[in-house]
């Protein structure tokens, strides 16, 4: 009898960061390879049913449905990615800053982050995209200056409570410096928190620039954007053309959920409890 190979908890997640990881960035590199594909137009074979040469369909300008929606996919992750980024950045150092800084500082960020989020997220991002002269820039910039406000929360009560925390208060009575307890002792316990928070922003950043985009108000109708995909698709769903926008909304759902189950893995990997099982 062959033993048979038990994998834990842990392994299963590592698995799935993996393969979620291998899909993300291979259609990265797919759409960004396959761009003059995405682009280009043959009356010949427009308005095609998916079938074996054309998985997708093709739309009324005879355009490959699939390398449009890997393209537009691709814009969505850089995008994604460098708002993400920018977003958490900023959380960190107001989240940080807010804590550390005093009563005022603290009180002056708080007020921030009540005052964005009490301004209705998609029409913040749209005035921020659009005075930014929208395009890449612009939506880059809008969903980096509004996603920030949850993380930069999770941040403050965490240093708030390590500073509080009884090995914190030793460390500093034993005569060690803020730079060494603030190196040693609270970066390991919020890079976990900062990373699980960093990857998470990502599937906001890509609805929310799909949705503005969509709505006319993100990049420009020239690039193959999935907003602009499904913008265009909805004036030729009456006609019975579903695969115009059938395809590249369940790959943008795939996308996000991806990215989502990436955030809940890492969650896991940083929470022995949850972890190894």
């Amino acid at each position: 009898m062959k033993a048979r190979v038990k994998i834990n908890q842990r392994t299963k997640t590592l698995i799935l960061i993996g393969l979620a990881i291998f899909y993300l960035a291979g259609v990265a590199i797919w759409g960004i390879s396959g761009r003059d594909a995405a682009l280009t137009t043959d009356f010949s074979r427009k308005n095609l049913t998916p079938c074996l040469s054309y998985l997708f369909g093709t739309d009324w300008l005879g355009r490959d449905m699939l390398a449009r929606t890997i393209t537009g996919l691709s814009i969505s992750i850089v995008i994604g990615v460098c708002a993400a980024g920018v977003s958490a950045v900023i959380a960190g150092l107001l989240g940080v800053a807010a804590a550390t800084m005093g009563k005022r500082v603290d009180a002056a960020i708080t007020w921030l982050i009540d005052l964005i989020m009490g301004i209705p997220h998609i029409l913040l991002l749209i005035l921020i995209s659009y005075a930014a002269g929208k395009g890449l820039v612009g939506v880059i910039l809008g969903v980096s200056l509004t996603h920030w406000t949850s993380l930069a929360r999770i941040i403050r009560a965490e240093v708030l409570q390590l500073k509080e925390s009884v090995y914190i208060r030793t460390t500093r009575k034993l005569g060690h410096s803020n730079w060494e307890i603030a190196k040693k002792h609270m970066l390991p316990h919020l890079l976990p928190q900062f990373l699980v928070g960093l990857v998470l922003l990502f599937p906001h950043a890509i609805l929310h620039e799909a949705s503005i985009t969509f709505l006319g108000f993100g990049l420009s109708t020239e690039q193959p954007a999935i907003g602009v995909i499904l913008s265009e698709s909805m004036k030729y769903l009456v006609t019975g053309k579903w695969w115009l926008a059938l395809f590249p909304g369940a790959m943008l759902v795939l996308t996000v959920m991806l990215f989502d189950l990436l955030g809940e893995c890492l969650r896991k990997l940083t929470d022995p409890g949850s972890a190894h099982r």
